[in-house]
């Protein structure tokens, strides 16, 4: 099969209906803060909550009847599973999906949930991968890529197609990068119908393995990222002559960045994006030059997100923009201090949301004791503003960082 824009056309028909034609969205906000005109392509808005349900119905859809019978497996940690395990169970085909043995069990229930069989294996999807290529061999399984497959490749590719139907003005767009699958469909899609287009694909700092690829470096060593969906080691054979040819650049986000981007879209937008989902617009927020004054589309990929974690990005969020702030003040040890200290941080306007005594662990006299607080405001001035209110009150004050374990 030869990828291109004839192939991804025919692959929007075979999907039509069948998957979300999700919404492309302009965001007065975000524009304002990045200096270019932001649109958001929203796959989180897909049933399984990711791009992969595309790429997934295509390549079932192209299976034989003796295929269908036998069944398909696949190997994934996440939204790959959920695409394959849904669209099987809508087209009555079996399917196996080996997932590694650490992977949240949320995901692994949802997997369940959509009819699939769970196969735990592994301690990554590299060694799931090589398990179900087995478990292919053995049953006579169809195997499903996850991405170095020209027909999941013409079915990400649809997305793009849809985002210059819907907003046709667009010059930029930029797409999160794990194996290339996503980026690659995209990029032929969108350069056939409009060739001057810039694309920038984005790697998570700890996974740069497309970039790394295509400069001839060694691979890195990886390690826990927000972004599990582009945690890819090896991109894909198919995919990388691609991006190689029709991207323009690879940008490299870190963690910091990438939960400023989960953070952003779910408090401007009110749209919930995982870490990958939210590469992009991290991409844009650190690279601001190279977009300013463009009219950029950027493709949230999925809304997959730990509810745990996204809870604590926030939280991280709100630490960082000083919206929340630890702050420790020495005290006098005697009855009515902590009132006064109280009094003096709701009259500035901020909020107590813990206080904790420090008397026999601080290298404070007998008679002092610290007083650490957590309080909330309204941002970075207005704790600079109660800060200064309590020092002016006579109270030896100071922030504590951000992270738990903060000592004198």
């Amino acid at each position: 099969m030869t990828l291109s824009i004839d192939t991804i056309r025919d692959a929007a028909r075979a999907i039509e209906g069948a998957v979300v034609r999700t919404p492309t969205v302009h965001s007065r906000t975000l524009s304002q803060l990045t200096g270019a005109e932001i649109y958001l392509k929203l796959e989180n808005l897909q049933y399984t909550a990711s791009f992969k349900d595309r790429g997934s119905l295509v390549k079932l859809l192209s299976l034989s009847p003796a295929q269908r019978t036998a069944g398909v497996v696949a190997a994934s940690a996440g939204n790959h599973a959920q695409g394959v395990a849904y669209h099987a169970q809508r087209l009555g085909i079996p399917a196996t999906i080996v997932m590694p043995v650490h992977t949240p069990f949320i995901k692994v229930v949802r997997t369940r949930e959509f009819g699939a069989k769970v196969v735990l294996h592994g301690e990554g999807v590299s060694e799931a991968a090589a398990h179900a290529t087995q478990l292919a061999s053995a049953h006579g399984y169809t195997f499903v890529h996850p991405y170095d497959d020209p027909r999941i490749i013409a079915g990400q590719g649809t997305a793009g197609l849809e985002m210059l139907e819907d907003q046709p003005a667009l010059d930029t767009l930029v797409v999160p990068i794990g194996g290339g699958g996503l980026i690659a469909g995209c990029a032929v899609a969108t350069r056939a119908l409009k060739p001057d287009i810039r694309i920038f694909g984005v790697e998570a700092a700890l996974y740069p393995s497309m970039r790394r690829a295509i400069h001839n470096e060694k691979p890195g060593e990886g390690g826990p990222t927000i972004a599990e969906g582009i945690a890819v080691k090896d991109p894909g054979a198919l995919t990388r002559p691609i991006v190689e040819k029709l991207v323009e650049d690879i940008l490299i986000v870190d963690e910091a960045g990438l939960e400023r981007g989960v953070q952003l879209l779910l408090e401007i937008e009110k749209t919930v994006a995982e870490g990958a989902g939210a590469a992009p617009l991290a991409a844009v927020l650190a690279h601001p030059g190279l977009f300013a004054g463009r009219k950029v589309g950027l493709l949230v990929s999925g809304g997959n997100i730990d509810s745990r974690l996204l809870a604590s990005v926030l939280m991280r969020g709100m630490a960082r923009d000083g919206r929340i702030a630890r702050i420790r003040v020495e005290i006098n040890d005697a009855p009515g201090t902590l009132a006064k200290v109280a009094q003096c941080i709701g009259q500035a306007g901020g909020n107590i949301v813990e206080v904790y005594h420090q008397r026999l662990f601080a290298d404070v006299p007998v008679k002092r004791a610290d007083l650490d607080a957590v309080i909330e405001t309204r941002d970075a001035a207005h704790l600079e503003e109660i800060m200064g209110c309590l020092r002016s009150n006579g109270f030896a004050a100071r922030q504590l960082g951000n992270t738990a374990g903060d000592g004198p």
